[in-house]
């Protein structure tokens, strides 16, 4: 089986995946995109991985062209392994060079507002099964569920380590926010987050006794804040790390998490951690799923930076209540039972009805 790593989220979400399957006898080749910090987590995780391309920016003619020329790129590792199954969570490039190879693909996705690709549809579809059916794919019975959230599938190994703290120079004493910008290069990136971001940061750097992590999401954006906000970390109340550090680690210790968006929300509502949306974009429906159980709280414009932030000490557990390890057996035997018969095992395979977004309203209330 070969799995490309196509983002920073995905290292955490395969190495996991990999091991499982591994223990079942699966061979398994790993090959990565160098975009955000994908190498950088590579090797904080020891994952071995052939590194292949990279990311083109934010400009959509140059997202088409780079994608085409790293599935060029992915060509002769897959004609000279002939994989029976590749994976990604979204990799294009991975599914267009096995398309043009008839190798058949699964991708995983969580957001259902990503670009759709239409002629190169990958032959399975695995996803939460809190998003509807037939907003991923036009053939839904090629559509898989599972029961949980991406973030379930390693968040049950997690085991903090308390050495984070020291190592950002961060004083248990203070109060901890871990912030994280929005995905400024991504498709589905709007202005709004972008202010939003900026006017959270200012709110935040007035409060007293309180430290703020910022973890960019590349290099360009680590450049761009270490420049805007110089004063605030040349004083201590911004620290931005310079290396990367187990996100799950920092959640933890952390007595709030605001983030643009993806990954980061989910992790921390995963771990009980109080957790505030700044993405101003099309609301996905996992995202929608997490606000209304109440583990997510939506700020949607900037007064309610002063109205829903509760800058409170976080009780924390004296361990993480990390769940069962059902999201990664549901996913894993979905992807044996394809490799094995060709055909989609799913915990849920039930038709719904699409939801329809509402529109994104002014970061001014």
């Amino acid at each position: 089986m070969w799995v490309d790593i196509d983002n920073s989220p995905h290292v955490p979400f395969f190495l996991p995946i990999v091991e499982e399957l591994q223990n079942r006898g699966i061979e398994v080749m790993l090959t990565a995109r160098a975009a955000y910090q994908v190498c950088d987590l590579i090797r904080l995780f020891s994952m071995p991985c052939k590194v292949i391309g990279r990311h083109y920016g934010k400009n959509k003619l140059l997202k088409v062209l780079g994608n085409c020329l790293r599935a060029a790129e992915l060509l002769p590792v897959a004609i000279a392994r002939r994989p029976d199954l590749a994976i990604s969570h979204g990799s294009r490039a991975q599914v267009l060079a096995c398309k043009s190879l008839g190798i058949p693909t699964l991708v995983m996705h969580d957001y259902e507002h990503s670009t759709k690709t239409g002629f190169i549809e990958p032959s399975w579809i695995l996803m939460p099964h809190v998003i509807p059916n037939n907003v991923m794919s036009r053939k839904t019975e090629r559509v898989l569920k599972y029961k949980g959230l991406k973030e379930d599938v390693y968040v049950p190994q997690f085991r903090p380590d308390v050495s984070i703290l020291s190592r950002l120079g961060l004083d248990p004493e203070n109060l901890i926010v871990t912030l994280r910008p929005p995905a400024t290069e991504a498709h589905y990136h709007t202005r709004e987050s972008e202010l939003l971001f900026k006017e959270t940061l200012h709110f935040l750097s007035k409060q007293p006794n309180l430290r703020i992590v910022v973890l960019p999401r590349s290099v360009l954006q680590n450049e761009q804040i270490r420049k805007d906000w110089a004063d605030l970390i040349s004083g201590g109340r911004v620290v931005v790390p310079e290396e990367a550090v187990n996100g799950l680690d920092l959640i933890w210790f952390s007595d709030l998490v605001i983030s643009g968006g993806g990954t980061m929300n989910r992790e921390a509502a995963a771990l009980g951690v109080p957790v505030y949306s700044i993405f101003r974009g099309k609301l996905g429906a996992v995202d929608k799923y997490l606000a209304e159980s109440g583990r997510l709280v939506l700020i949607e414009c900037i007064q309610e930076l002063e109205t829903k932030i509760r800058l409170n000490r976080w009780k924390r557990p004296t361990r993480p209540d990390n769940g069962s390890g059902a999201v990664l057996e549901s996913i894993v035997n979905s992807v044996v039972s394809i490799l094995e018969n060709r055909r989609p095992a799913s915990d849920s395979v039930v038709s719904d009805r699409s939801r329809q977004s509402k529109p994104t309203p002014n970061i001014s209330c």
